[in-house]
């Protein structure tokens, strides 16, 4: 057999790659490098700035042009690290020698012992994580779930007034909208989007142990941490004062704990509609040219939701193992957190994914309001719940003397059918006041919605 060309193993670098591009700008490998030699630029710039140790400053168009090569990190610095750190065997030091050179190239060598001064592979690490992880999220994943939302937020208002039998336990129960339904999910995923958005990407830069002995040794009468509090803000991140090796990472166990709440929302949502649409509540649009079985020409899968479902699986199990693996480090420093957090990527990857497949699942489908009026004209007797609780309130207010109304009904309904008629001659015959009478006989299974609708509206409006 012949050897294949090296080949993507991951499907997210494969077959699913256009829908998960915008995340390998940031949580990749070549991402990460960049923002490694970003936070190593302007680590030495802000050292500059400051005349340590009696170095010139930069000026504005040498600071400038340093920043913009850092900015337009590219294929040339890719490759050149990958050969660097064959020989070097760390990816830290390589980006170091990388400024290095760069420093070399533009006769900026008087800064060369500015690069990784006094700094721990961490402190360069953490500080580019939390910049990668916060511009894939706010760029790319937020984005791309506020589109989602707004799809579901339009879906839930033009069905909002869609009557429609519930099924409490999978059973016939107190009618509802298909807004109102919709508008649940709505409410817990705009929920939870707030607390992803929310959380606050911290950084740490205080040396090998957390303490600024490095530091101090080179320079005694430095403010060190006033230093690495304004280098770590300049970055747009929070300061953590108070680390050891590495920055603790509880914020970044607290952003995967959120997304993975989202996406077991979003779970329990696909698996709705995909009940909804074995139900024939929901038709599924054809796409031109597509195939649903390779057997059976009539079918039209519900592929979107169902391959969401599996992609929020494998993401909910990947970012619940990084927020616990993630807050532990042995005494001050062990590497179970380097392996971990290069799967960031592939964790948002599949929930990223499976985000997309939502949205354009909810494109490709299309409300059957004959077959839920069907199954609400099939199940009269989901107002047994309005009708004893009538009686109770007439029983209250003393115009009827019935004796347990709840039972009374579930003689009549329960594990039965009722069809209007005999519901109506049901209600002629109650010892219940004239108004509440006329009230019960013009209840329908369609009406009997209570304000699932205004809930609904208010729900769309909201998120709009």
């Amino acid at each position: 057999m012949a050897r294949l060309q090296p080949q993507p193993l991951s499907p997210l670098d494969g077959r699913y790659q256009p829908a998960v591009a915008g995340l390998g700008e940031h949580l990749s490998e070549a991402g990460l490098n960049r923002a490694r030699v970003r936070v190593e630029v302007e680590w030495l710039i802000a050292l500059a700035d400051r005349g340590a140790f009696g170095v010139a400053p930069l000026t504005a168009v040498e600071a400038a042009d340093l920043r913009h090569w850092a900015f337009d990190f590219g294929p040339d610095e890719i490759a050149w690290l990958a050969e660097k750190e064959a020989v070097t065997r760390h990816d830290v030091k390589a980006v170091e020698y990388l400024v290095r050179e760069r420093l070399a190239a533009t006769g900026l060598d008087r800064l060369a012992e500015l690069v990784h001064f006094a700094a721990t592979s961490e402190d360069i690490n953490n500080l580019a994580y939390a910049i990668t992880i916060r511009d894939a999220l706010h760029g790319v994943w937020l984005p791309a779930f506020d589109a989602l939302l707004l799809r579901l937020g339009e879906l839930a208002a033009a069905t909002a007034d869609a009557a429609m039998l519930a099924r409490t336990h999978g059973q016939p129960a107190t009618p509802t909208t298909m807004g109102k339904e919709l508008a649940v999910t709505l409410a817990r995923l705009r929920r939870q989007r707030a607390r992803v958005a929310a959380v606050e990407p911290l950084g740490k830069f205080n040396g090998a142990t957390g303490t600024y002995a490095a530091h101090l040794a080179a320079d005694p009468g430095l403010d060190w941490p006033a230093l690495s509090r304004g280098f770590v803000t300049s970055l747009g991140l929070g300061w953590n004062p108070l680390t050891t090796q590495i920055e603790s990472h509880d914020w970044q166990a607290e952003l995967y704990q959120a997304v993975s709440l989202a996406g077991r929302i979003l779970h329990a949502f696909c698996v709705d509609v995909w009940t909804y649409i074995s139900l024939g509540y929901f038709r599924q649009i054809p796409v031109a040219g597509a195939t649903g079985s390779s057997t059976m020409p009539h079918k039209v899968n519900p592929i979107r939701f169902e391959n969401a479902e599996a992609n929020l699986e494998l993401a909910s199990a990947l970012l619940d193992s990084l927020a616990a693996t993630l807050v532990e480090s042995r005494l001050q420093r062990d590497l179970t957190d380097s392996t971990t957090q290069r799967n960031v990527g592939v964790a948002l990857g599949h929930s990223l994914l499976a985000v997309d497949n939502v949205t354009r699942g909810l494109g490709e489908i299309d409300l059957d309001r004959g077959r839920l009026a069907e199954d609400l004209d099939a199940n009269w007797e989901v107002l047994a719940e309005a009708i004893q609780t009538v009686i109770r309130a007439e029983v209250a207010a003393g115009r009827s003397s019935i004796a347990d109304p709840y039972a009374v009904l579930k003689g009549l309904t329960r594990g039965r059918r009722v069809g209007r008629a005999e519901l109506a001659a049901f209600v002629d015959g109650l010892d219940i006041g004239a108004e509440a009478k006329a009230r019960l006989t013009a209840l329908t299974p369609a009406t009997y919605t209570g304000i699932a609708q205004r809930l609904a509206e208010q729900a769309a409006d909201a998120a709009g």
